[in-house]
């Protein structure tokens, strides 16, 4: 049986409202069969806790009931049951498989075993289990009873904190309070500053710095509970300070770790600490649960140039280990620190580049490849970087994205097409459809769909005109809700894209729920294409994709055409639209209308 140890916790004087109970009906409780009386206060305002099961003292019984917060008249107290005034009580938390057999010399014969191990020591404050308690409670939860011992307070240290009681303090119990990890005993973030402030005072000429924390502690946490996720925590720490390479470390925060570390070759560095973190990788309480961690590491270089801010740099390399499983350790680099400080800028002067009109929108054409006339065209952003460079998507796409400012671009490239589309009306030219593109960021927006519609109505462009082109490779979290708004769109009656088809991780599902129009085909795919050096897998591959566009409905059109050879390959296979560099480039807008209207 595993015992998650939660925490420790107070409860205020409150009422307790109760029903007697057979052994019945505690056996269907534990079930999950909550009494109808009980029920229907589970949720209500005021009330303190879940509907349990009461071992009160006083009652010399068990009882099912739920607690309430005492003296509100907003609250609509219970009337129907009986009641008993409870004392303020601190109480130790802990959780246990619903399986197991409950009664009060099984719960009493745990929190023995607690206490014999574990007093309860806190910042501020040090409980001891209480020997004759007046309420013992059991909760029923997803496979899982919550059981509340009640435990009394011997040590109270927060109150001087709240009084600001100076005096009550020694100076070596203020030291550790302000540079001591209470759960480690290491020390914190605010010694190793100190390090990196005036290394010299410590004899430390140059250093590395590494910023580490574990793959999902939190799973430790709640699966093994806090004493094992606290002696994970602790056992690192012993390793940090018996290893030769580490100057000086840190507990951070919660899973959170920093060491100075001896410079060596980035190999050398990386070996050890591999070794330091396999040492650590096994938990005690289950062998067969592996402990992974990610970690970023700042050279010594950029860590002396960085300063006390080089846990920023670790922080940014440890970002890029994103696998769940294996533990990682990701070098900071110049490239990083390039692109950071890029990022950075770009952040700060997009709002003047927009005031400025910096941004300017180009169109690549889409051809039909039967009879290679013009069938619409892609809105693609370019940056006249302060009128001086022309800067490609790859160079400020991604940032905005990271930083949310896309959407400001997504609506500024949509207001200049529709602005467009209301001049060529007006002038009598012919309207082809322009796809815009439509961030997967954006779909958290609830007010997106009358944005949009918003923006298009206001020149009055009809919806047909406008296809919005979400990118099949973007990641987005809550499918239910894309799915809803694509819907809705298409609902308005405008058009919808999912472009780079193939290179994302669930397309066939994706292909089979999206509302799309049309299914662009990526340029990987495309580039295969190439007479004499191609493999039939990848014709079998890209027959089989156009095929299955066509009856599911879609327009197929592919991306990336750059040869004869790969435009009649297309048609052979049954492609219908072409968009790429044999027909044409992005070209700006005036040179589109020139060449096409």
């Amino acid at each position: 049986m595993i015992i998650n140890r939660l925490n420790q916790l107070y409860k205020p004087e409150r009422t307790l409202y109760y029903i007697d109970a057979s052994k019945e009906d505690i056996a269907s409780f534990y079930n999950g069969v909550v009494p109808p009386l009980v029920e229907k206060y589970a949720d209500v305002f005021g009330v303190y806790d879940y509907p349990g099961v009461f071992f009160v003292r006083k009652l010399q019984k068990e009882v099912i009931g739920v607690e309430f917060r005492n003296g509100d008249p907003r609250i609509g107290y219970p009337t129907e049951m009986k009641s008993l005034e409870l004392d303020a009580s601190f109480f130790y938390s802990i959780e246990i498989d619903d399986d197991a057999e409950i009664d009060l010399p099984f719960v009493r014969s745990i929190f023995e075993e607690i206490a014999g191990g574990d007093d309860a020591h806190r910042p501020y404050s040090d409980l001891s289990m209480e020997e004759e308690p007046e309420v013992i409670a059991v909760f029923h939860d997803y496979k899982k009873f919550r059981i509340l011992h009640e435990w009394k307070l011997y040590n109270d240290r927060a109150i001087h904190v709240m009084n600001d009681d100076h005096d009550r303090f020694a100076k070596e119990e203020l030291y550790r309070l302000a540079f001591t990890d209470p759960i480690t005993g290491n020390y914190n973030w605010s010694h190793i500053e100190a390090f990196l402030e005036v290394p010299g005072d410590r004899g430390i000429r140059d250093y590395a710095f590494a910023h580490f924390d574990i793959k999902q502690f939190r799973v430790i946490n709640e699966a093994y509970g806090h004493i094992a996720a606290n002696r994970v925590l602790s056992n690192i720490v012993k390793a940090m300070n018996e290893a030769d390479f580490v100057y000086a470390s840190a507990r951070c925060h919660n899973d959170n770790f920093a060491m100075l570390l001896k410079d060596m070759p980035e190999p050398e560095l990386k070996l050890k600490l591999q070794d330091l973190f396999e040492n650590n990788s096994v938990l005690e309480e289950d062998p067969y649960y592996k402990v992974y961690y990610k970690c970023g590491v700042v050279p010594m270089r950029r860590a002396m140039l960085f300063g006390n801010r080089v846990a920023d740099a670790a922080k940014m390399a440890q970002a890029l280990c994103t696998d769940l499983k294996g533990t990682e350790i990701v070098f900071y680099t110049d490239k990083m620190h390039d692109d950071l400080s890029w990022g950075n800028y770009i952040k700060a002067y997009v709002e003047t580049a927009i005031e400025l009109d910096e941004f300017v929108v180009y169109l690549q054409p889409k051809f039909d490849i039967n009879t290679e006339k013009i069938k619409g065209a892609e809105a693609l952003i370019r940056w006249n970087y302060k009128n001086k460079e022309l800067l490609s998507p790859y160079r400020f796409i991604p940032f905005f994205e990271k930083d949310g400012t896309i959407d400001k671009i997504d609506d500024l490239v949509l207001k200049t097409i529709c602005r467009t589309f209301e001049r060529w009306k007006k002038e009598g030219k012919p309207l082809y459809p322009v796809s815009v593109n439509l961030s997967r960021s954006r779909m958290y927006d609830e007010n997106l769909i009358d944005k949009l519609t918003g923006i298009v109505d206001s020149y009055g462009v009809d919806h047909h005109l406008i296809d919005f082109e979400l990118t099949e490779s973007a990641t987005y979290d809550n499918m239910e809700r894309m799915l809803y708004v694509l819907r809705k769109l298409r609902d308005c009656g405008f058009k919808i894209s999912m472009d780079d088809f193939g290179t994302g991780y669930s397309s066939l599902s994706l292909l089979t729920q999206m509302p799309i129009d049309t299914l662009k085909i990526d340029k990987s795919f495309v580039d295969k294409i190439s007479g004499d050096t191609e493999r039939n897998e990848d014709i079998i591959l890209l027959r089989h994709i156009i095929s299955l566009a066509k009856e599911l409905g879609f327009v197929c059109l592919a991306e990336g055409a750059e040869s004869r050879i790969q435009i009649d390959r297309l048609r052979d296979l049954g492609c219908e639209i072409i968009q790429g560099y044999y027909y044409s480039k992005p070209i700006p807008l005036g040179e589109y209308e020139e060449r096409y209207l």
